[in-house]
């Protein structure tokens, strides 16, 4: 039963909110020399809460619209299977969303009780958009900005948890973090561009169409990239953030898989595993250069 539990929220993915929070936690030692233990661990706890949340509450709503049941599922997309294989049910799928959005947001409540307005904000943010990620915002195609904007909230908010105050570094750090993220999103989305249109979602790959789709994923690396080095004189990232760079053959066979084949599933699969992999050295090789 553990093991059906931690495929349900899809434990290799929470690694996307532990990079973003290490980079939160990276830019508050190396501004202002900042680290304490007890918020930094209530902080992985919370977001990991908030993020198993919306992982659970996505295959909730999936199974009820039929995509799951209309997708071909792999390691990377596709849904867990819970719920079509009847290993768990909607009902207990649906209460451990809620129960562990509830515990993100007690989490949250204690930092918004000794930081403030700007948690709070950040706060409700996370909430509404975890709630109504599956149900609306993958509907109108903004699936991918949500992931960017919620990579970047998740490394502004540990920073201010830590620091209590604004740093344009963190801002900047955070887009980058989103903007990982939202490509492995966009990578993800590509296998299951028919079950997603029949079904009525929007994702960029359905706006775009599959071929000029993955045309564009170069760009997002690139983006990531020029961000990093564009920091370096700005002060807000370090010259051994170029060591992020170690990535670049992972994006490169990314961009060769998916410009390869990109109509078929398991054709997809090598770009959707490097592209994982290229966005998790990419942002944990960050936050470790900011150390330096």
């Amino acid at each position: 039963m553990i093991s059906a539990w931690l495929r349900a929220i899809r434990i290799r993915f929470l690694l996307a909110s532990v990079i973003a929070v290490s980079n939160g936690l990276a830019i508050a030692y190396w501004k202002y020399g900042l680290f304490d233990p007890a918020f930094a661990a209530l902080t992985y706890a919370g977001v990991v809460f908030l993020h198993a949340s919306v992982d659970l509450l996505n295959d909730y709503w999936d199974h009820k619209r039929g995509i799951d049941s209309a997708t071909t599922r792999t390691k990377f997309s596709g849904g867990t299977g819970v719920l079509p294989e009847k290993i768990l049910t909607p009902k207990a799928v649906y209460t451990a969303g809620i129960v562990f959005l509830l515990l993100g947001i007690a989490v949250g409540a204690y930092f918004v009780a000794i930081r403030g307005v700007t948690i709070a904000v950040i706060l409700g943010f996370a909430v509404v958009a975890i709630y109504f990620y599956s149900t609306s915002i993958v509907n109108s195609g903004l699936g991918e900005l949500f992931v960017a904007i919620k990579g970047a909230m998740i490394v502004l908010g540990t920073f201010y948890v830590q620091a209590a105050l604004i740093e344009p570094a963190a801002i900047y750090v955070g887009a980058i973090v989103g903007l990982l993220s939202a490509t492995v999103l966009f990578v993800n989305a590509f296998p299951d561009f028919e079950a997603d249109r029949s079904k009525g979602r929007r994702t960029l790959v359905i706006v775009l169409g599959r071929q000029k789709a993955s045309v564009l994923f170069p760009a997002f690396v690139i983006a990531a990239y020029c961000l990093i080095a564009i920091g370096i004189p700005l002060g807000y990232t370090k010259i051994y953030s170029l060591a992020s760079l170690v990535s670049i053959p992972l994006a490169v066979k990314a961009a060769s898989a998916l410009r390869r084949d990109h109509d078929t599933t398991q054709g997809l699969v090598p770009a959707m595993g490097a592209t994982v992999t290229y966005s998790r050295v990419t942002g944990f090789v960050l936050a470790a250069s900011l150390l330096f």
